[in-house]
Formats: C-alpha cells, structure tokens, sequence
C-alpha cells in the first residue's frame, strides 16, 4: 500500500474515549502547538543565584523615574522588591517593644552547635513563624550563658503561647537562667500559611453553616499580596490588611544616614527627601538616645539633603542626646499608607483586593471597613480622591466615595480590561464604570451564579477576560461566556479543591496562550497546568510546579516562581536550568486511537517516514526524540505491541540548528486492530516540532 499520512487536528482531547477522538491528540507534557502542529515547550533559567523566604504567590513588574526594573515579590513570609536578581526584604513592620531580661536558655535545649532560646514578651501579638530583629543599646550583640544574640539580624519565632515564643541561637547554652538585659524588639507583620490549612471543629467554618451539634470543616486562606505600582512607587500588602507604601526614592536597601547629636536632631542623606514624608531608621548597633529603629517618624524642615525629626507630621522636634554607634540608614521597609502625612484618618483598615484605576488614577479597595467602622464589610467597594492616597472621606470638593455590590457574600478578585474594571463576587461578575461626578463609579451586574476558583484565577488576553470557575471556564468578551474546554472532566475529577486559593493564571502571550496552575487531588502543592490558546481555540495540558507567574513586557522572558525560592525566566533556553543545575525537560505527546476501516482488520506497519524539524536545539548537540507506534487489538485491549526508534539529527553540530536533517526512516515491526502515535524527548538541549510522519501501513487479517 502506498504511504499514510499521519496529519492530526492540533490540541488535546480529554471528553471522549481515545478511540472516539481518532484523528486528534489525547495525551501532552511540555507540549504546545504551533501552527496545528505539537512542539515542546521552552526551557526555564533561573534569574539569579540568590534565593528568597516563603512560597510567592504574587509578582509585579514595573519601572521607575530612574530606570530600575524592579520586580513585587510577595509570599507568605515576606514581601521583597527584586533587582538585578537580589531579592531586597521591604516586609513592613507590625510593632516595637523594649523588654527586660527577656531571653531564658535551657541547656537541655542545646543540639550540635545550637540550643533553642525562649523569649518572653507580655505584649504578645506574634504568630508561628513570624520574624523579629533585637537591637542592643550600644553594642552589637549580647552574650550570657553561654550564647550571643546579635542585633539587627533577623531571627524566625516558633509560637508557644500568647507571652512566649522561641528562637534558634548558635551556640550552646552553659546554664539554664534568664537574663540579656535590656533589649528592644522590632517584629515584622504577621505571616501567612503557604497552602489553604483545613479547620475543623468550634469556629472552623461560619454561623450556620452546618446542622446542630455536627462539626464542620473551613480552610485558614494562604497568603496572597496584592500590589501595583502609584507611579514609581508601590502600594501592597496581604488579603484582610491594611496597605502599605513604599517609596523608590528611598530605594530597596533604603538611604544611609548620618546623625547630628543635637536639639533638635540633625539627619544628613545622601538624596533630598520631601517634607513631612514617614520613615523608619534601621542600624548595624545603636541609635543616638532619643531615636529607635522601627519607629515611624517624619521628615521636618527640609533643608537641602538635611532634616529634623518628629513623631506626627506638626508634631515637636526630637532632641537626641547620649552616644551612638554602627551605621544608620532610612529603612526600605513600607509604610501603611494611613500613616502619610495628609492622611484624613479614613483610610481603610482592610483590603481583599485593590486596583489603580487608569481612569483619572483613584485608589479602588474592595472588602474593606466602611467610614467610621472597624469591621470589614467583603462586599464594600471604597475609593480615594482622584489623584490622593490620603482623601478617603467624600465630600462635595472630592470624588471619593463607595458602594456595596449585592450578589455573593465576598468580592473575590478584579482586573483592569479596557473601559471598566471587572469585579467578582463569590456569585456574581460586576463591572465597575467611571462616571464621574457626582456618581464618580457606577456598578453594573453582568452575571450571576457564576463562579471563580481564586483571587488568582483569571487573567486577560486581546481585551477578552478568561477565568476559572470551581466547575468550568468562562470568558467575557463584553458578553460572558461558557469557555469551551476539552479537558473539562480531566482537570475537574483530578484537582484538590481544598487548595483552589493556589489557583493562578496568567498569560504567555508570545505564543497566545493563557495559563492555569492548580494542584492535583493528591497534593497540596501546584503540579499540574492547563492551557488554552485563544488563536487556535485549542487546549493542552502538562504536569510542572511553579506558584505565581507575570507575563510582563518590561522584560524579555515572562518570569514565574518556583517551589525552589527564586523567579526562572520561562521561555529561556531549551532545558530545566531551575536550580543552576541544568537538567533536561521531558516533553511527550500522544495521539488518540487511528485504525483502518474503522478497526475490522489489523493493520501491519513496518516502517515510518518521520516529519520533524530540531530547530533551536543547543547548538554544538545532537538532538534527538523517540517515536512509538503502539498497537492495540481494541480499545479495552491496552498496548499488546510497541514499535519505537529514535528519530535524531543527522547534520553536522552547528553554533546554531537551523536546519532540517535526521532520521530518513524507522523501521518497525508492529500490528493491531487500533494504533495510537507517541513522541517523547529526555535529553538535554533538544527542541523539536512534529510534522506529518507517514507510515506504511497495510491490511493484516482479522485475527
């Protein structure tokens, strides 16, 4: 018989059996399509060889006045701000305490060349897992018992109860006492759980949410940062917190100091800062008395690159006295945004999501505390004054103001499209107009009994809004939508939806695609993904483990987080370079069930014609896939025969692959009833794209 033509419609298939879908795809790892033709994916590199705390759920690029791209990264135990790949902690701080003799030593705590100190401090507030910095008045650090606590190094707290926590301290204690004489302790904010943590019992889920006497089950949500950039600078902060702002021109290892020891206190730094502008002061050892790190101060009577101190922006100026040692600098941690100078005392206590409008600029929070309340209303929409981070309160000479949308219990997430921002609730998608005054935003109801799976989950590519719901996908194109999904029941029968908060999306836009990361039903870790690309109206899917990602124009590569610690490039290369060990991806693609005569007899194939280009492979390597022809007897027989070979470039080792030489022909030796074509690589440095391989097929009885 003459040659086949294996030439299959692009995408993967998972709603119907193997064989129902002959002619198309049914399996894919590290595999995309391009032009209606499966080729692996790109590689990954890591951005830098530095790591940072915490899983990272959120990522934001911008640039500032001075040209420094810089790069939001929060997770669920700090906030940093990367740039050229270090990653510069701006966590803000929660509160600062003086304590006396607080640290206790035990020397049956001591393990190898450490011991656990326990520290007490009356004024609680601290979590598990949280961190604290100890500054020493004029010293370095303090030695007892055996052990030294350094200042102004971070140490993580292991919770005990509401007046006790412990830290880890090199070296061994000597005696079990108390002691460390005066000590003053600055605590960042809270931490958060990396994954949803399950609850049960008491108080683990809301009033009446299960029947009388039987206990029900909650989740304690993970930490997610929301951020975008006000100009240069960045507003941010966690889901239920208040927001903090950090100014660039402090920068992201903030300002160095030098102090005049005088009535008032002298500051001298290196840039002029405006007036009335809230900082905090940091040190290798000790301020002058009068001053301490951690505290909010404000910029007075700015002269040049000098200034005084105060404590409120009209308060009196600080006079310091005493001595002071180490070096002092402007710390580059973030301020709440209540506490700018101007700041109208409305600020809002919450936020569950928040956005800068393009629209005349307004600062937009949504979940948050009403005027005058300390509660947090979830449904409540509140927004600032055109053009202020300070105007919270409306009045006639000002367009801030609020609304309370009616549909769900919660907002969930928003995202800026074209002419509107678009809004979830638990139920329903709203979209939020600028009108301008008096009215200054209206809300209009575009669906109800809809669903989303995160505050993560939706992204927008070519001004269409796509998203995932707990049961399907949508889209909003100015009319939502059922987004039509081939993977629908694979995705949704194998996801641990105790973990859809991890839920995250996003685009790649150089190949049209928008991205899903979820975690499979056995795992509480992101490991699996799904694609759609909008162009082709096709999806494929994959098994790979990052936890946010930010397709961003500002840079080459889109970049991603990884379970790893640190941002990789994507699209970077051709291999697995995540670690700085590079290490090979492995990409496979299988084809659904193809037969002769709709399967009556079997079919003897001995030999393929591979179609394959290795186009982009490393240069200086010899690239190289291995195609299977797998033969079934029927559709519930499984794979009876496997004829496989490998298909390798056959040019010579160029700088560069840009040519189309390999594998003439394969000869295998295989037979059944149904056959199903599949395509794997292993190896380092090999990219490849599939053609049409043809294959040398025959009639070969019945039985």
């Amino acid at each position: 018989m003459p040659l086949s033509k294996i030439l299959l419609k692009p995408g993967v298939n998972r709603e119907n059996t193997r064989y129902t879908n002959e002619g198309g795809y049914y399996e894919s790892d590290k595999v995309r399509f391009r032009q209606g033709t499966p080729e692996k994916i790109g590689g990954w590199a890591r951005i830098s060889a530095t790591t940072f705390l915490g899983t990272c759920r959120s990522l934001w690029n911008w640039v500032t006045l001075g040209s420094l791209n810089l790069l939001g990264v929060g997770t669920n135990l700090k906030f940093y701000i990367e740039s050229g790949g270090a990653y510069n902690d701006i966590t803000p701080i929660r509160t600062t305490t003086t304590l006396t003799n607080p640290f206790t030593t035990n020397t049956a705590t001591n393990t190898g060349t450490t011991t656990t100190v326990t520290v007490t401090d009356a004024n609680g507030g601290f979590i598990n897992n949280d961190y604290v910095t100890y500054f020493i008045p004029n010293a370095a650090s303090v030695t007892f018992n055996g052990i030294t606590i350094t200042g102004n190094t971070q140490y993580q707290i292991a919770f005990v109860d509401a007046t006790h926590y412990t830290i880890s301290v090199t070296g061994t204690a000597s005696s079990s006492s108390a002691g460390g004489g005066t000590i003053y302790a600055v605590y960042q904010i809270n931490t958060g759980p990396s994954a949803a943590v399950p609850l049960t019992g008491w108080g683990a889920s809301f009033w009446g949410s299960g029947a009388w006497g039987i206990g029900t089950a909650a989740s304690d949500a993970l930490r997610i940062w929301n951020q975008l950039n006000w100009g240069e600078d960045l507003l941010y902060g966690p889901r239920g917190s208040p927001l903090y702002y950090w100014e660039a021109l402090i920068g992201v290892t903030g300002q160095q100091i030098t102090m005049t020891i005088a009535s008032p206190c002298v500051v001298t730094a290196n840039v002029v800062i405006p007036d009335v502008t809230p900082i905090t002061l940091t040190t290798t050892e000790w301020l002058p008395t009068g001053l301490l790190p951690g505290v909010t101060y404000y910029t007075r009577f700015v002269s040049a690159n000098t200034f005084n101190l105060s404590l409120t922006p009209t308060g009196a100026l600080i006079t310091t006295t005493g001595t002071q040692s180490g070096t002092h600098k402007i710390s580059q941690r973030g301020m709440l945004l209540s506490s700018l100078a101007n700041a109208d005392g409305s600020t809002p206590l919450f936020q569950n999501a928040f956005t800068v409008s393009d629209a005349s600029r307004f600062v937009l929070v949504f979940g948050t505390n009403d005027y005058g309340s300390t509660t947090i209303d979830p449904m409540l929409i509140r927004w600032s004054d055109q053009e202020s981070l300070t105007t919270w309160v409306p009045a006639i000479t000002n367009q801030a103001g609020s609304a309370r949308l009616s549909h769900g219990s919660k907002i969930v997430t928003t995202l800026q499209s074209r002419q509107e921002i678009v809004v979830w609730t638990d139920q329903a998608l709203y979209s939020l107009q600028y009108l301008g005054p008096p009215y200054v935003w209206g809300t209009q109801l575009l669906a109800d009994n809809i669903s989303i799976a995160s505050p993560n989950a939706a992204a927008m590519a070519s001004g269409v809004t796509y998203w995932m719901g707990v049961d399907k996908f949508y889209k909003y194109d100015g009319r939502v939508q059922t987004l039509r999904c081939d993977l629908l029941r694979h995705i949704y029968s194998d996801i641990n939806t105790l973990q859809y908060d991890q839920v995250f999306a996003n685009t790649n836009e150089g190949f049209n695609e928008v991205w899903w990361f979820y975690c499979s039903t056995s795992s509480n870790t992101i490991d699996r993904y799904a694609i759609y690309n909008y162009t082709e109206d096709i999806w494929y899917y994959g098994n790979m483990a990052r936890t946010a990602w930010l397709d961003t124009g500002l840079r080459n590569f889109p970049v991603a987080a990884t379970y790893s610690y640190n941002i990789v490039n994507q699209e970077s290369g051709v291999d697995d370079n995540e670690t700085g060990t590079t290490l090979p991806i492995e990409a496979s693609i299988t084809s659904a069930q193809f037969d002769i005569g709709d399967g009556h007899n079997f079919a003897f194939v001995y030999r393929m014609i591979p179609d394959m280009t290795f186009r982009g492979s490393t240069g200086g390597t010899t690239p190289s896939v291995t195609m299977y022809l797998q033969g079934l007897s029927n559709s519930g027989s499984g794979i009876i025969q496997t004829g496989n070979a490998a298909v390798s470039y056959t040019g010579t080792a160029p700088s560069v692959i840009n040519v189309d030489e390999f594998t003439g022909q394969l000869y295998i030796r295989i037979r059944g009833r149904q056959m199903q074509m599949k395509i794997t690589s292993t190896a380092l440095g090999v990219q490849w794209q599939l053609g049409a391989p043809r294959i040398d097929i025959r009639q070969d009885g019945r039985r």
